[in-house]
Order: C-alpha cells, then structure tokens, then sequence
C-alpha cells in the first residue's frame, strides 16, 4: 500500500474531511482496475489473513496513530462503577422482565436473572484480564484479534456493531414505551401503525429516533461531561431502585409466586438467554480503558464491583415485582410502572417511569460512548473505512463513529419491535462473551515461537473437547432429551476436557489482573453461554446466520482487502 505522506507539525489537516482517500486510503481500492486485481487474490489473500493475529503492541500504538488525536485519560474506578451502572441498569431489568416473567419464566425469574448474573459476572472476569493488560477502545475486538486472529475478530466486530445498533434501538424504543405508558396506559400510544408492513416492524416509532439523536449528541461533547451525566442521573435511579424493592416487599404477596414454576425448567432457561440484556453494557465500560487514568487497578475494582452488586439488585427487583402481582397480570411493556398502578399506588407509576427513563437514558449515554469505541478500534484497523477511526482534536471524542451508530440505530428503532431486537442482541452478545472466554484460554496456553507443537496440540484438543461438549449440552436440552445418559456423558467430557488442560504448563502469567482458577473459570463461561445461545430457540440462530453470512461477504468484497494491504503496506511500497 503506498504510505500516506505525514503531516507536519505546522500543517494539519482540518477534522471534517469526506475525501476518497479518507473512507478507502489501501492500495486495492485505488482504482476499478486495481481492486479487479485485489478480487482475484481473494483466495490467497483469505489463506493469508485468516489465522493472522496482531500484537498488543499494534494495538496499543501503531493503530492508535490512524485516529490522529488522542482520546483524553479523564477516568477513574469511580467513573467506570458508575458508568457501569448507568449502563446496565435501566436498560433490560425495566423492559425484559415483564415480557419475561409474562411469557416464559413466572415467578421463577429470580431465577433466570441469578443464572444469567453468573454468566456475565464469569465474562466480567475474562474482559478485566485484557482490559488490563491491553487498555485500548477496542475492547473484545482487540482481545479477539490479538488471540484468536483476524477472521474471527472480524465476525467478532460485525457482531459488536450488530450489538450496538440493536442495544441502541431496544433502548430508545424501550424509553418510548415507558413514556408512553406515564401519557396513558397504552406502550404503543405514541407510535404509528403502518399495516403494509410486517408484524414487528409495522409500529414506526419517531419518538426513538428522537431520544437516539440527543443522547448521542450529548457523548460526542465530552467523555468526562457525559460521565458527570450519567453519574447524577444514576444516583437518582439508585434511589428509586430502593424504593422498588422495598415497597414492592412491603406490598407482596406469597401467594403470587405460585406456580413458581409455570413454564418448567426449560422456561426459566429461555428466560435466561434473554434477560441477558439486562447484563450487557458492562463491555461498553471495558471500551473506555483508552480513557481511564490507572486501567491496571480501575478496571477490575470497577467492573467486578458493579456487577456482583447489580446481580444482587436485579434479583431483588425481579422478585418484588412477581410477588406484588401475580405473572399473568404482569405488562410486557412498561412492567414497573403499570404494577404499582394495578396496586393502587398510582403516584408510584410516574415515579417508576420517571426512573426507568433515567436508567434508559444513562444506558444510552454509556452505551453510545462504548459503541463509538468499537467502532473506532474497527475502524483503526480499516475492517471498515478509517474514517470512522478519527478522533475530535477538541472534544477527544469518535464523533464520526458516534454519527455512524446514531443513525443506523435510529433506523433500526423506527420499525423494528422489542422482542424481535432482543432475541438478537442476545445471540451476538452470548457469543461474543464466549469467544472471549475460548480468547484468554488460548493466551494462557499459548504463546506463538514459544509454545512447543505437542503441547500445542494438546490444548486444542482439550479445547475442542470443552467447547464440543458444550454445544452437545446445549444441543440435548433444546431437543427435550432429559435422559440422564447423555447430558452425564457430555458433562463429564467437559470436566475431561477442563482437567486436561489444568494439567499443562501455562504459557503466560497476567502481568498486572488476572482471572482465578484458570482454566475452570473460563470453560465454565463456554458451556453457560452456549447453553444460554441455544436457549435462545431456532428463529434467534436462523438470524444470526444470517447477519453473519451477510457480514462475511463483505469481508470477502471489502475488509479482507483492506486489511491485507495494511499488513503488507512495507511490502507493497517497496
């Protein structure tokens, strides 16, 4: 690729630029006639890339150069408690638990949001060991690409942009309801029914893209100014929180957690896989290790501090609200707002909404500045145009990956329902979450140059045998098969396959934070997610597979050329 001259020091280019060269700077986009040369390499371009992996170092300092401005180190453990909070709770415990307790779980949804808390909380520990270690916007992207190579980090990042733009959408559809709900007692009451179009996507929703446009507004004026937000709101939504949970006690009623378990087992585990989104927003924290002052100590003391407490929270919420009215009387929509309006409080309904705004709100302020980080990271290693890499000189903020995800998502929120935008966000962010877990087993055991091929050999084994043994966990429970024989034969393959690798010489010892009982702890996090991902039911997978095949010829068009010309750019040059 031929090298950009530099910038001197007495010139610099203005911020707000939409040149060719800015969107597609590589060699094979250059000319029509160069990028028919690029397509007919696809083959051995492919061989090259698939397996390639970066280095902390290429992610720390080279591609942190194509942003030109640096993003300002502005935040403490403090900060990142508190964006974590602001970011995960509001957004699913307001909005999924209705539908959930309603439609799968009941009362036994306690349950389900302690199952899905134990997952998030073991992914929490894999995130803190990179976030650590390689403090960068990128987050699971970078992670994924320093491990695990290229091609998987790609569908990674087509998968996290998936994740942000239908999180953002949930969320400002899910803030539209609520409002509509304190107007009067109907969650669609502000939307417009178009019947030409399908069932899902025929309540067009402008108020969403409405609250989208602001709130990401307000995270492209300032990191610190939007953590200032989000910290005041958020002490407000903690306190209404307490007041939830204590006079939903105090107004509950035993006999409304009978039957407990309405749905069987197997709806507390559907249930499961959904409330999940009550959990994520906690990645979009691990984002700003770019911007945070001491990431070795505030990343771990900020993350896994926030989220054993929020499991404890949502857990008391989820119950209070089974035990104040009975789970089919429960509103899908605007489920904490209209449950104290069927007890008699009504006064408390504005005051519910009234939080559950915040919480959505905060959810969307964090979540947009996280998003806007991945894409970034995403951005800097040209998987799509470096344009969205760069950062404001003044306001140290991506505001072009900001408007990117502002305006897809606004998109998206305008047609599409709240169940059909939660069943995906689910998969991608459960299989994100899963990769990263395969991620850090694999910096453990092994490092390239260094690692002897036997051994090699033997932890791909074991690893194969953990992540085969999940799916087949998976895979009997969602076939019904509730015989003992062969969920006790795919258990004990994963303990197996787990011991196995207990048993060979770690590779690498985490510099500063690293996650216990390695490898117990990450296969552990294998087998929840792919049990949750299966959960998740066929219609879930089927547009998973679709967004991914749609994600692959793209990068067989577009990102794999890229991305080699960036690789090869000293080779090409010469």
């Amino acid at each position: 690729m031929a090298e950009e001259k530099p910038i001197s020091s007495t010139t610099k280019r203005s911020y707000w630029r939409w040149s060719k060269t800015d969107f597609f700077p590589e060699t094979s986009f250059q000319t029509l006639s160069s990028y028919k040369t690029a397509l007919s390499q696809t083959c051995p371009r492919l061989s090259d890339r698939l397996l390639a992996r970066s280095s902390s170092t290429d992610e720390l300092v080279t591609l942190q150069k194509v942003s030109e401005n640096p993003m300002q180190k502005c935040l403490t453990w403090w900060d990142l408690i508190w964006l974590s909070f602001g970011s995960v709770v509001g957004s699913g415990i307001f909005v999924i638990t209705g539908q959930e307790a309603h439609n799968n779980a009941g009362p036994a949804i306690v349950l389900s949001y302690a199952i899905s808390g134990l997952s998030a909380l073991l992914s929490v520990f894999c995130y803190t060991e990179f976030a650590a270690e390689i403090p960068v916007a990128g987050g699971s992207f970078s992670y994924l690409r320093v491990e695990l190579g290229d091609f998987v980090a790609f569908i990674a990042a087509g998968n996290i942009l998936l994740e942000a733009l239908v999180g953002a959408a949930g969320l400002g559809r899910s803030w539209s309801s609520y409002f509509a709900s304190m107007i009067k007692n109907d969650s669609d009451f502000l939307r417009i029914k178009v019947d030409s179009l399908p069932v899902g996507f025929n309540l067009l929703d402008p108020l969403a893209v409405v609250v989208l446009l602001v709130a990401n507004g307000i995270a492209m004026s300032g990191t610190k100014r939007t953590s200032w937000l989000n910290w005041i709101a958020s002490l407000v939504s903690g306190a209404v929180i307490v007041f939830v949970i204590v006079f939903g006690f105090i107004h509950a009623k035993t006999s409304n957690l009978e039957p407990f378990f309405p749905y069987g087992v197997e709806g507390v585990f559907r249930a499961a896989a959904v409330v999940y989104w009550s959990y994520t927003g906690f990645d979009m924290v691990a984002n700003m290790a770019e911007e945070t002052k001491k990431p070795s100590k505030d990343i771990p003391i900020g993350l896994v501090g926030s989220m054993s407490g929020i499991t404890v929270v949502y857990c008391l919420m989820a119950l209070a609200l089974t035990m104040m009215v009975k789970y089919t009387e429960i509103d899908v929509n605007a489920a904490y707002s209209v449950v104290f309006e069927q007890i008699g409080m009504n006064w408390a309904k504005y005051l519910v909404s009234i939080c559950a705004l915040k919480g959505m709100t905060t959810s969307l302020l964090v979540g947009s500045l996280g998003q806007a980080r991945y894409t970034t990271q995403i951005a800097r290693a040209h998987m799509i145009p470096p344009f969205f890499a760069l950062i404001h000189p003044k306001t140290g903020t991506p505001v072009y990956a900001t408007l990117l995800v502002t305006l897809i998502s606004a998109i998206v929120a305008l047609f599409s329902s709240l169940d059909v935008l939660s069943s995906v966000l689910s998969f991608s962010t459960l299989f994100i979450f899963m990769l990263i877990a395969v991620a850090l087993l694999v910096r453990r055991y092994y490092v390239k140059d260094v690692t002897l091929k036997n051994d090699l050999v033997k932890f791909l084994m074991c690893l194969f045998i953990t992540i085969g043994s999940s799916i087949g966990v998976s895979a009997l429970w969602n076939s019904n098969e509730r015989g003992w024989l062969g969920y006790t034969a795919a258990g004990l393959l994963w303990f197996f396959g787990t011991l196995g690798m207990a048993f060979l010489s770690k590779q690498r010892v985490p510099k500063v934070w690293g996650v216990p009982l390695v490898p117990w702890l990450p296969s552990l996090s294998i087998v929840m997610n792919l049990f949750l991902i299966g959960s998740l039911g066929l219609t879930a997978i089927l547009r998973f597979i679709i967004c991914s095949a749609v994600m692959i010829v793209y990068y067989l068009l577009v990102g794999l050329h890229a991305t080699y010309d960036v690789a090869h750019q000293n080779e090409l040059s010469a």
